[in-house]
């Protein structure tokens, strides 16, 4: 027992040794203040000064509250109390549905540990609803507020510190303290690739290799400019649709998120029903492609890819899919064609998750004012390009438990290496943003919701009206989705003409749009003609078990023209550059 003392001691030694060494590189990096962290500190500032301020004026309401606390507080003990003399008790506070921080027994079995549980549980939801139930605050300050007074909480949830946590706790015993030595040393690694900030790994760097376990279905890069490569994918069955698709994802991300695994492709899923895919793989930018903004994602992206296909196949129409902001990309495309009076070369197009509308951009919505704006801005000229590692951080933090927290423990504390998940190495496989590109979806989407306003974005000097965007729509949302609201979705269509058949699937903005069939794993709503009020339109749609990918098949079947003999993607007369994925795709953050 001696000796097992004597080793845990040594290692908890060792390990705050150099823990201290290594958070003090770590805090430096942090106190370095950049414009947008200013910007984001002098508006918390403002913010609670505000909510100070109108909470002075009711004095009463304030007492109420304490005594509600209080009150709340002194059951919590009894009932620890309780407990540890043998009775059973029922919790005062539970965890929120979802929350699995505390899932462990420990925390139920052992008094202490559920009175820690359940006080701090307590004091983050009493703080939240203090915020929430003050008078005289509009909504928006009322939802900055909420946010980051929910990061301070989570932050310091019992269950991200060894000495509150009874799993930690027992699992340091019981490795002598192992699992802090091998959790500093991916604290280390995270460290050290992070450059000035700490990316914490959901996955090993070295998990997939593109091509050979993700990005697998085989294809040819046809076309390449200084935006994108033109992947056109071989066929899968003998004859194809007329109509080819073009697949267009989010310049914000990797395109392979859509090209996994066999198993869960929505590319290859679209081969096996007979499709022409294209898909477009973005240029990962650097700082020298920093005025590149919007519109050159349109003439240059999209409308170039239109003209390759064309070459390569004859045709001079298009079903279109765009995904997240590819959407409102293609959108806007659409839009541009009609402003020019020229012939709509995109027949019909597939919205995943789409905003055409950005005046509700959900929890994003914190970062939506104009001091934050102004100093993103001034961080984008600065740089060339927002980091995507920086963008990414902010995603993972309005799920801060889930995609932040609960690595940090998994990952340093208990000394886990992360799980090869696909979807998760796709999530780190950032890319960034250009400065133009950026700014521009800052300020005149998000803030000034100018799209949505008639001629209130130009392309290329030709003002677009959303109003004249008449091809028919399949759009997708999803129901938990935190980064596009299904309302917001569901209320931009609108601002088009657009035939739309709205699809509402479970999950999330992520594992809501990929959902093979072969998983059964989540349903959809689909129902009545797009208008009015979202959650009207809710109540009237009717529920199906199984993948949406089927439903869109079906949908899309009217577009997809006469069947004709399988295209190449290779051949004597248009070789190609390069096989499948490509280059772009591979490139990588330095």
């Amino acid at each position: 027992m001696e000796t097992q003392n004597s080793d845990l001691e040594q290692n908890l030694a060792k390990w705050w040794q150099f823990n201290q060494s290594c958070y003090d590189v770590l805090a430096k990096s942090m106190l370095q203040e950049n414009p947008l962290q200013k910007a984001l500190n002098e508006q918390n500032a403002r913010d609670f000064a505000t909510w100070i301020n109108e909470v002075s004026k009711q004095p009463e309401v304030v007492y109420s509250k304490q005594f509600a606390w209080w009150q709340q507080q002194l059951k919590i003990m009894q009932a620890a109390w309780g407990q540890a003399l043998g009775e059973d008790n029922a919790a005062v506070v539970e965890p929120e549905s979802g929350d699995k921080r505390f899932a462990a027994e420990e925390w139920q079995a052992n008094p202490w540990f559920n009175y820690i549980k359940q006080s701090y549980l307590l004091f983050g939801q009493s703080l939240l609803d203090a915020i929430r139930d003050t008078p005289g605050l509009d909504d928006k300050l009322k939802e900055r507020l909420e946010f980051f007074a929910r990061q301070s909480i989570n932050s310091i949830a019992p269950s991200n510190f060894i000495s509150t946590n009874p799993e930690l706790l027992n699992l340091t015993i019981q490795s002598k303290g192992q699992n802090l030595l091998q959790g500093f040393e991916l604290f280390k690694k995270d460290l050290e690739k992070g450059g000035d900030m700490l990316r914490i790994s959901m996955t090993r760097d070295d998990a997939f290799s593109l091509g050979q376990d993700l990005a697998t279905t085989p294809g040819r890069v046809i076309y390449q400019n200084h935006l994108f490569e033109l992947i056109q994918y071989h066929a899968l069955t003998e004859q194809v649709h007329k109509t080819p698709l073009l697949i267009v994802p989010p310049y914000v991300n990797k395109y392979y998120i859509l090209d996994l695994k066999p198993s869960n492709s929505l590319v290859r899923f679209a081969l096996e029903q007979g499709h022409s895919v294209f898909m477009v793989s973005w240029k990962n930018p650097d700082a020298s492609m920093a005025e590149i903004g919007f519109e050159d994602y349109v003439v240059d992206g999209v409308i170039a890819a239109l003209d390759a296909i064309e070459k390569q196949t004859g045709e001079n129409e298009v079903n279109a899919v765009g995904y997240c902001i590819a959407g409102t990309l293609v959108t806007a495309t659409m839009a541009y064609f009609a402003a020019k009076r020229s012939k709509a070369r995109i027949k019909s197009a597939t919205l995943l998750t789409t905003l055409l509308d950005f005046s509700q951009p959900g929890e994003i919505g914190v970062f939506i004012n104009e001091p934050t704006i102004a100093a993103l801005e001034s961080y984008n000229l600065q740089n060339g390009v927002m980091n995507g590692h920086l963008l990414g951080l902010s995603f993972s933090m309005l799920r801060e438990n889930s995609l932040y927290w609960n690595y940090y423990v998994n990952n340093y504390l208990k000394g886990q290496q992360p799980m090869d998940l696909d979807l998760l190495y796709w999530n780190g496989d950032s890319t960034n943003l250009t400065a133009a590109c950026h700014n521009f979806m800052l300020r005149e989407l998000y803030l000034n919701n100018r799209l949505v306003e008639p001629k209130g974005v130009s392309i290329r000097g030709t003002k677009i009206d959303l109003s004249k965007v008449k091809q028919p729509v399949y759009m997708l949302s999803t129901r938990d989705d935190h980064i596009a609201l299904w309302q917001a979705t569901f209320k931009g269509i609108q601002a088009t003409a657009a035939n739309t058949t709205f699809v509402l699937g479970e999950s999330g903005h992520i594992a809501g749009v990929i959902n093979p069939p072969t998983k059964g794993k989540y349903g959809y709503w689909c129902g009545p003609q797009v208008q009015g009020d979202a959650n009207d339109w809710l109540a009237q749609a009717e529920h199906q078990s199984g993948s949406w990918w089927p439903h869109w098949a079906s949908w899309l079947s009217a577009y997809q023209g006469d069947a004709v003999p399988a295209r190449a993607a290779k051949s004597q007369e248009n070789p190609g550059i390069y096989d499948a994925p490509g280059e772009y795709v591979k490139k990588s953050i330095s």
